[in-house]
């Protein structure tokens, strides 16, 4: 990845190295997590996480962490590194002298005479993590030691060491399987050339995460070392480890190790990380193919995230049609309960439609869409009829209006000690916006391709047309040009956020090209930054330009300040609608910055937000799917505006 630089100088530094993390994910939805000196920082940090159904879903951590150790002329060199409390021990970053990540992430070790590489993948179509170690350099034959970490617990959790930890494990090919407790899987340990296994049964207790310490959370944990792989290398020798669910082949390892690095190949271009992005964030289980969220601790399969980020992660990237509707026919079967009856997500089941109007925009036939889609979004919209879902009534005025005491009915939904910080209720303007798309699509195409005397039409037109005639009225803010947030039983709330934006860049939208050009202007001076769209006005009092602290520091933050990624591409796109392509260059400046940050955070990944406030330092899930959709989005949209402007 040649876009991707460190400060090999700072590779020791761990005020510098921590802060960088690696991530490797497969379509299995296991997953691989660490900081690039392999010193886990995270509770969701580990070699490899698995999902586990028997405990009604979710990730497991299976293995921590490996210490690497070689031995020569008596001398024991040990690369592992681990935080207990204030302390470093053992501290291998040391012996670190560089770092790579194309195709795969690669740390290069040297200590006196010896240089000593390892190489981390994910195996795509198995919960297996694979490590390949190098003997690059040295003067004589060496002694390799592993010494594996085991945890077996939820992502989310944190193990202590207990007496009903099953610490014994059985024999297998070239290796040690374990399994610490019911209802989990065996984690196979294997190596692909002859080895001993010498058992030292033991917990290290006191295993401190240093990021969950800064934020104030659980930080400690003891985990367990059954013993040491004991194996030789000679100058130019590799040997594989392997941890996996399923006991496998060793003498396959290291062709399977090199399989998958050629497979992957190398990211040359943006668009080219982008696409291995969208490829990290999509995972395929018992036959439904599905969206996570993002990594490491965002769950698979959502409802706002997936609908949200569908087409950039499948249209935008590389044109998949088949795999966009296998993901929404997964998404529309799974999640019937929240499209047709109740949600804290109110919005989410109408933003369907704008998933559905940007499929067709990418191609898709008209007719064809409609005949499998249209149910779905006609129900969608009936759901919301008088008295059909506890959480949002539609009013006379055709007005959507949200309320469910202290719970926060949008995407602004952090909570602290059980209170919304940002609860919204009354009128939202994004869901009234979503509300006016859906209706006018939904008749649009009912008229189109529907019955000749459809109810449906007969029903919902006069309820598009109150909403057209009712929203400006209610949502315009007099003599300012921009669009309350929101309008409950106190009237407007005028802070300036990019809810607003909905009512803009949709297909369909219920003001006139008067207040969109204000709303436009609105944004553009006072939420657009470099790394997405801030969530409030700098100029609000309750603004928080930094996400840093407390959790309650951050989560005050969180929608009152910090910029959102996964915005752009509505901005974007309604701003070349608006310009056309003398927008391009506005459209670099905002997204080139993106680029500039994929060495740090999460290491050629994007993030799930930044801070509202220069420099923009990136925060939350390190691997984000609605922040890499957008910019998937952006560069689609540029590469067409880009053939406009010769």
């Amino acid at each position: 990845m040649a876009f991707l630089k460190f400060n090999k100088s700072e590779l020791v530094n761990l005020s510098y190295s921590l802060k960088r993390e690696i991530i490797s994910a497969n379509k299995t939805g296991a997953y691989c997590n660490t900081s690039i000196v392999t010193c886990n920082t995270r509770r969701y940090h580990g070699l490899l996480a698995v999902p586990i159904d028997n405990f009604g879903g979710g990730k497991y951590m299976l293995l921590s962490s490996v210490d690497e150790s070689v031995v020569m002329g008596g001398k024991q060199f040990n690369f592992g590194i681990h935080c207990y409390g204030d302390v470093y021990e053992p501290r291998g970053h040391k012996y670190i002298i560089d770092f790579d990540s194309d195709p795969v992430p690669e740390i290069v070790y040297k200590v006196g005479e010896i240089l000593f590489s390892k190489a981390i993948v994910m195996v795509p179509d198995n919960d297996q993590v694979l490590i390949k170690y190098t003997l690059l350099e040295a003067p004589q034959k060496v002694t390799l030691k592993l010494k594996p970490f085991l945890a077996f617990r939820n992502i989310h959790s944190l193990t202590r060491q207990n007496g009903e930890a099953r610490t014994e494990g059985r024999e297998i090919s070239n290796g040690m399987s374990y399994n610490m407790y019911p209802g989990f899987p065996d984690l196979n340990l294997q190596i692909s050339r002859k080895s001993t296994f010498k058992a030292a049964p033991y917990w290290y207790n006191g295993i401190t995460y240093s990021d969950e310490y800064r934020r104030g959370f659980d930080c400690v944990e003891d985990l367990f070392v059954p013993g040491e792989f004991i194996t030789e290398l000679t100058p130019g020798d590799s040997v594989v480890f392997s941890a996996s669910v399923n006991e496998v082949n060793v003498k396959s390892l290291k062709r399977k190790f090199d399989d998958i690095v050629v497979k992957m190949g190398t990211i040359s271009d943006i668009h080219d990380l982008l696409v291995h992005n969208a490829e990290l964030l999509k995972c395929r289980k018992d036959g439904k193919e599905k969206i996570n969220a993002g990594f490491s601790w965002l769950e698979t399969g959502l409802l706002r995230e997936t609908i949200m980020s569908l087409p950039g992660l499948t249209l935008y990237a590389d044109g998949n049609t088949a795999e966009f509707e296998k993901i929404l026919d997964t998404l529309i079967a799974d999640e019937q309960e929240r499209l047709y009856h109740r949600t804290t997500q109110v919005e989410s089941p109408l933003m369907l439609t704008d998933t559905v109007q940007q499929y067709i925009h990418f191609g898709a036939d008209r007719k064809r869409v409609w005949k499998k889609y249209g149910a779905v979004l006609k129900g969608i919209i009936e759901s919301y009829a008088p008295g059909r879902r506890r959480e949002v009534a539609m009013h006379p005025n055709g007005l959507l209006w949200a309320q469910m005491d202290w719970t926060a009915l949008s995407w602004m939904n952090t909570y602290i000690d059980g209170h919304p910080v940002n609860e919204r209720a009354g009128y939202q303007v994004e869901l009234n916006a979503m509300w006016y798309n859906a209706l006018c699509f939904a008749l649009e195409m009912e008229a189109e391709f529907g019955a000749r005397k459809s109810t449906f039409v007969s029903q919902w037109t006069p309820v598009r047309d109150l909403v057209k005639d009712n929203f400006q009225n209610v949502f315009k803010i007099a003599d300012k040009d921009y669009l309350a947030d929101y309008v409950d039983g106190s009237g407007q709330n005028m802070d300036v956020r990019p809810n607003q934006l909905y009512a803009v860049c949709l297909d369909y939208s219920p003001v006139d090209d008067e207040v969109k050009a204000g709303v436009i202007a609105t944004i553009n001076n006072e939420l657009v930054t470099k790394r997405g769209i801030r969530s409030l006005s700098p100029r609000n009092a309750k603004y928080k330009g930094v996400y840093e602290g407390s959790q309650t520091d951050r989560d005050l933050a969180y929608h009152n300040g910090c910029a959102f990624p996964m915005l752009l591409g509505h901005y974007i796109d309604v701003c070349f609608n608006m310009m056309g392509a003398a927008f391009y260059k506005k459209a670099a400046y905002l997204t080139e910055g993106f680029y500039e940050d994929i060495n740090k955070h999460g290491v050629g990944v994007f993030a799930e937000l930044y801070d509202g406030d220069p420099p923009h330092e990136p925060h939350g899930a390190i691997a984000c799917a609605c922040s890499t959709a957008a910019l998937l989005r952006v560069d689609y949209l540029m590469n067409k505006y880009k053939e406009d402007r010769k």
